[in-house]
């Protein structure tokens, strides 16, 4: 039977299928595939636009250093829609404009290490290609440079075919705006995401409170109007970074590598990475060695007693250079080794050339590299026990019994651990390399079936947990191997080399990667951006350290805002936002909602039937993620990708505000039941003081400084009596009082000492902060009228722990 090859070649199918294969522009391929850019539906449609010419504002505003002012209009033209977007940014010069809106894959942002909401060049060109795919009608763009004294106007649409411009007009054009950038587009869509949109602009709003954006559609009678938070400062500028070693995988390990102008893996490494200077590097190549060379057993020399064996070898090792030079040369060499715990053979090395140094200049003879060879091999026979191979076996077997013996449980006899080591010691005592260099790997073969063998034949267990006891303790006497590494050009040639170094990095300590690259919102921000946007009674942010994925470093932020006007709600809103975008899709895809709903809310005071999901309670949890590459699950940039370092992060960042919601709400129920309480006691006393004063024959007792007292409340007492007004502050909790006290007056005090007296519009403000222990009484004094209007008010106390009486 003819194969299918041989078929296709001789009818020339093949042939005939070659000449019909050609390359495909993006352009042409997103043609066809827009719904992977968020351009599924007519409703998504506009929502994506309006994101991707919004966060390209954005992004020029804050890289010129403007505060961004946008406005976002929408018109129903009946058949098609018409979005404008327009901003105070720096402009686009002539030249660009025609690219950055008509070339798909085209930016500056793609190839740098810092934070950006636009990465891939794809936004506002795939916005262009929708509208002209939908309606036929080209993109028209109005865009004026600081100082210019026009602007420059274009219509384009994008050739699929070419991925290039294709420019209809072309000319200058008068603009009220001195500098910016607007862009109109008639698209095919509808308004059935109107929520989605309005959630988009919303949240725009919350993490970035340093803009201005103004937003109006078609059922709003006037636009939305979102301004910028008081005091509001635009996001810290970022510098490009380099990559941090702990995220680099082996194939842009290699890449590097074959792209960079350094010899030696050191200077790679200061060179090409971030966080590694001379330490890190020799760190790093220290463990490199370990994997490519393996380290070098080091045995226990000989005992004193035994030192005459390693003279007596080191002199025989040595001929022709004189009975005192060499005598001297052997004592010299013996006693180092006797002097050292143990010895790895390239230290004897480093032994037998140091005194063949000294001792050739003492003796005016010299040593050359055969004597010293000699001299080394004569005195690592004697530290592996002697020429003979069952001396060696007793000599390394009883320096692995202590090993083993330290590596394992009490558990272990005597004979187990005994026949372990012999095992062990017959496989260093037959190896071909009299060096008994090993690396990690050739270790662990060498444990395991020593082990194997001594479950085998001694009828002992050695579990994996002993054998890798055994193994880091011996691993740990052995010594890294000072040979030079392989070339950066070998290693890029070598796979197998460059894994052994990117195991070698990841091994290694380093620094987390600055965070210069990153502009975070900020904890201060993020707070200052939900109180802008929800009226709530609670609010706590929090803001993780820089950590790393793949190379880039990220930090996650969180935040939540409880009750207030979101008492209505009644299930959690979580805000998605990555480098300050908004994520307003693909909410159940996201990591950043599965984080949120595996989170035990429960044990921070929120509702959540069956222990998982999205908890119930009226809250807004915000998480937002900025990296220098976000980790998005497609092109459409709408749920960041289930990274195990990220949600981590994301879990650790939403922890720490919940912790803080779920203090409030613990006082909020402990204030609660104590109100009750209060008004109880409230209730109770004034008929308890009645009936009291009816048996007694008294006075009714004053009832606001009995419940003070029995609800261990500070108490606050103004009397006025001759001319003097005394204020009694009567601490009657259980832990010192810090009062922050101010007297509104309406005529001028005298004598107020310790008093900060302010006079505003006829009105006096006096302050006072005294700090009143547990069980005292502190009092404030001053000279005043006795018919003067007074008005007192107290912070730093809860209202549920503090009586005031007038």
């Amino acid at each position: 039977m003819p194969s299918m090859q041989s078929t296709l070649g001789d009818s020339g199918i093949a042939e005939e299928l070659a000449e019909s294969q050609r390359q495909i522009s993006i352009a042409e391929f997103f043609e066809k595939n827009k719904h992977m850019l968020g351009f599924d539906s007519g409703a998504r449609a506009l929502v994506t636009a309006v994101k991707e010419g919004v966060d390209n504002s954005l992004d020029a505003c804050e890289e010129a250093d403007i505060f961004p002012d946008i406005y976002v209009e929408i018109e129903d033209l009946g058949d098609y829609y018409r979005l404008v977007i327009e901003d105070n940014g720096p402009g686009i010069t002539k030249d660009q404009i025609p690219k950055v809106f008509g070339k798909l894959l085209y930016g500056s942002r793609f190839h740098k290490r810092e934070q950006n909401r636009g990465q891939q060049g794809i936004g506002i060109s795939a916005a262009v290609l929708y509208a002209q795919l939908t309606s036929g009608k080209p993109a028209k763009i109005t865009s004026r440079t600081k100082g210019s004294s026009e602007a420059q106007y274009f219509e384009l649409i994008i050739d699929t075919d070419t991925n290039e411009p294709e420019i209809s007009v072309e000319e200058t054009a008068s603009w009220d705006r001195p500098h910016g950038t607007r862009i109109e587009l008639e698209l095919e869509a509808n308004m059935r995401a109107r929520q989605s949109l309005h959630e988009y602009v919303e949240q725009t709003a919350v993490v970035n409170p340093h803009a201005r954006i103004e937003f109006a559609e078609p059922s709003l009678e006037e636009p939305l109007k979102f301004e910028r938070a008081d005091g509001a400062e635009l996001p810290a500028e970022t510098e490009e970074i380099r990559p941090h070693p702990h995220g680099v995988e082996l194939g842009t390990l290699l890449k590097m590598l074959e792209a960079t102008d350094s010899y030696s893996v050191s200077g790679f490494l200061q060179e090409e990475f971030t966080r590694v200077g001379q330490k890190t590097a020799d760190s790093v190549v220290d463990r490199f060695r370990d994997r490519h060379f393996g380290r070098e057993m080091a045995w226990r020399p000989p005992q004193v007693h035994e030192d005459a064996d390693v003279q007596a070898a080191v002199r025989g090792a040595v001929a022709n250079k004189g009975k005192d030079a060499t005598k001297t040369f052997a004592e010299a060499v013996a006693g180092t080794i006797a002097d050292r715990d143990r010895v790895a053979y390239h230290q004897l090395r480093e032994i037998v050339d140091s005194k063949a140094e000294t001792v050739a200049n003492d003796f005016g003879t010299t040593f050359g590299s055969t004597v010293r060879e000699k001299a080394t091999e004569a005195a690592w026979t004697q530290i592996l026990g002697g020429d003979e191979k069952e001396s060696r076996t007793d000599a390394i077997t009883a320096d692995l019994y202590k090993l083993v013996d330290a590596a394992t449980s009490t558990r272990k006899d005597d004979a187990t651990i005994q026949g372990l080591a012999e095992r062990l010691a017959a496989k260093f005592v037959g190896s071909e390399d009299r060096r008994h260099r090993l690396t990690r790997d050739d270790l662990t073969e060498y444990v395991d079936r020593a082990a194997d063998a001594t479950e085998e034949y001694d009828d002992a267990t050695f579990g994996e947990t002993a054998r890798e006891n055994v193994i880091e303790e011996v691993w740990a006497v052995m010594v890294t191997v000072p040979d030079d590494p392989p070339t950066v050009s070998a290693i890029a040639d070598d796979r197998d080399a460059a894994s052994e170094l990117l195991e070698a990095m990841r091994a290694t300590d380093i620094m987390s990667p600055p965070t210069g690259c990153l502009a975070p919102i900020t904890e201060e921000l993020v707070l200052s951006g939900l109180k802008k946007e929800f009226d709530a009674d609670f609010y706590a942010a929090a803001t993780r350290d820089a950590a790393v994925h793949g190379g880039d470093p990220f930090i996650v932020e969180a935040g939540i805002a409880y009750g207030g006007e979101l008492e209505d709600s009644s299930s959690v809103d979580v805000m998605r936002f990555a480098n300050r975008v908004p994520l307003v899709y693909q909410r159940g895809a996201c990591a950043t909602t599965d984080v949120v709903k595996e989170i035990n809310w429960r044990n921070y005071g929120l509702d959540q039937p069956g222990g998982s999901g999205i908890p119930n309670g009226p809250a807004v949890v915000m998480i937002h993620v900025a990296s220098t590459n976000v980790p998005f699950t497609s092109e459409s940039k709408d749920a960041v990708a289930n990274v195990p370092e990220i949600e981590s992060e994301i879990e650790l960042a939403v922890r720490e505000a919940a912790r803080d919601l779920k203090s409030y709400l613990k006082k909020r129920r402990s204030m609660r039941k104590r109100r009750e309480k209060q008004d109880k006691l409230a209730t109770i006393l004034p008929e308890m003081a009645e009936k009291l004063a009816s048996v007694t024959g008294r006075e009714e007792p004053d009832i606001d400084e009995a419940l003070a007292r029995i609800m261990n409340n500070v108490l606050v007492e103004r009397v006025v009596e001759d001319g003097t007004a005394t204020i009694s502050i009567e601490n009657n909790s259980d832990r010192n009082a810090d009062v922050a006290l101010t007297e509104i007056l309406g005529a001028e005090p005298q004598n107020a000492n310790g008093a900060n007296v302010v006079e505003m519009d006829g009105e006096y403000y006096l302050k006072w902060s005294p700090t009143v222990s547990s069980g005292e009484t502190a009092r404030l004094e001053y000279s005043i009228d006795d018919d003067a209007d007074s008005e007192i008010a107290v912070e730093g106390i809860d209202d549920e722990k503090l009586t005031i009486q007038q």
